[in-house]
């Protein structure tokens, strides 16, 4: 079966009460509608195509950097005539042999499992309908049943008499039928209605009236199929999404001292005993190993980190690759391009970029080290830093191992350290230093008999 997803992202948001258009505000860090295209691409479709509308030179461009092996087809929506016009639109980039199943930029969270069963409905002689049962259905259609049971249409809220307002059982947009029997039905539809639109709903009906089946799944709970209005939606949409993570992260072995202030905004894997203090966010591609530990207020982004590593509070690594046993912060800054050996440690108010740490060496405090390679076993004293920059281009310091860096030292690049070496504290080095040599790079100091302290004008 050849599926292809139309995803409806036209709409303006009104309520969310932003210059951005709705599908592209975040949820876990990442715009509305890219959830929607990741959903479809875990499907396998084979076509997805977005009807845009309102900003949609920002919708299309949000993808322009991505790397995907999703082929996008954009279809526009010139006027917002409904939802039976909007698909309408990208009918005709849609093989007639293809099943369509339509979901919507601003749905982000519905399973793959969810959508396959719906899938799974679609024949010659029927559709499928994705249903919730809500205890508080206002503002949905609400789907009409005969005696036995069938779907006979749906309702829109501003169209449902009395009785049908009381139904609990609602749509929740998301259907799939065949391409054929869409191109066949969506030139009938009628704006006669309360909102003047052209209902997609409307289908429903001339299916019935064909003889169709209407087969009818429901996804496993209603946050699946929640949609985003305006910003309280969001941030309870944002809170069940992030419980949702916090839990299969415990049940893979984590222990989450509060779910609640845990922020997972991209793919984290754990292994066993990881532990993951409060206000901990990982974005990104992150992996824990086993016996990890991830102090308070921490950002991980990008990172690989090895077993038994602790990330000591208020500490961020980005694009890191750390070994195992390895001791960072607190209040570290590992920035992209760090790769710490096994049983090496950076320290408080460290600042490491494109910097190779060996195996047992040390940052411990106070220092910015960036485009350099440590060997094993260094000691780098507090206040030393590598002078990387000449305001074009950056350069590279290099160390061997054994090497001891006095405190308030400052290496300009380009510059070598033979192993072994020693640097007297508060050296400027400015040239290469060969192996076992101890350099001392300070002026002499001078001591001052009689010296007067300035004193304040009256």
């Amino acid at each position: 079966m050849s599926v292809h997803v139309v995803i409806l992202a036209a709409g303006q948001g009104s309520r969310m009460r932003s210059n951005l258009p709705k599908v592209l505000h975040t949820l876990a860090a990442k715009p509305l509608l890219h959830h929607v295209v990741d959903n479809a691409r875990a499907l396998g479709a084979d076509g997805t195509h977005i009807v845009i509308g309102h900003g949609a030179d920002l919708v299309r461009s949000s993808f322009d950097k991505l790397t995907t092996d999703t082929q996008i087809h954009w279809s526009t929506q010139e006027q917002q005539l409904g939802t039976g016009h909007a698909v309408d639109q990208a009918l005709p980039s849609v093989p007639d042999d293809a099943t369509v199943l339509i979901l919507y930029g601003d749905v982000p969270l519905t399973n793959t499992e969810t959508l396959s069963t719906l899938l799974k409905h679609v024949s010659e002689k029927s559709i499928a309908l994705l249903t919730v049962e809500l205890d508080d259905p206002m503002g949905y259609g609400r789907i009409v049943r005969d005696a036995s049971g069938f779907v006979q249409a749906i309702v829109e809220q501003k169209d449902a008499t009395p009785e049908q307002l009381a139904i609990k059982e609602v749509n929740t947009g998301i259907l799939a039928a065949s391409a054929s029997k869409l191109k066949e039905w969506l030139p009938k539809l009628s704006n006669s209605n309360a909102q003047g639109e052209y209902y997609l709903t409307d289908i429903i009906a001339m299916a019935v009236n064909d003889q169709m089946e209407v087969a009818v799944a429901h996804p496993a709970c209603e946050e699946e199929v929640q949609g985003v209005n305006n910003r309280v939606q969001l941030a309870t949409l944002e809170r069940w999404y992030q419980a949702q993570q916090a839990e299969r992260l415990m049940i893979e072995g984590a222990t989450v001292i509060d779910p609640a202030r845990l922020d997972v905004r991209g793919k984290v894997s754990v292994g066993k005993d990881v532990f993951l203090d409060i206000n901990v966010i990982l974005e990104g591609e992150v992996e824990l190993a086993e016996g990890v530990v991830i102090g308070p207020n921490c950002i991980i982004k990008n990172a690989k980190i090895g077993a038994n590593t602790q990330i000591h509070a208020n500490s961020i690594v980005e694009d890191t690759e750390i070994g195992e046993s390895v001791n960072v912060g607190p209040f570290a800054r590992l920035r992209p391009g760090t790769k710490l050996s096994d049983r090496s440690k950076v320290g408080n108010f460290v600042e490491t970029k494109k910097t190779i740490l060996g195996e047992g060496s040390k940052i411990n405090h106070l220092s910015y080290i960036g485009d350099a390679e440590l060997g094993s076993n260094v000691n780098v004293g507090a206040g030393t830093i590598t002078c990387n920059y000449d305001g074009v281009n950056k350069f590279k310091t290099e160390i061997g191992n054994d090497v001891f860096v006095g405190s308030n030292t400052s290496l300009v690049a380009p510059v070598k350290v033979g192993s072994k070496a020693t640097v007297g504290a508060g050296s400027t080095v400015t040239k290469d230093i060969e192996q076992e040599q101890l350099a001392v790079a300070r002026s002499k100091q001078r001591n001052i008999d009689g010296w007067q302290r300035p004193v304040k004008n009256k």
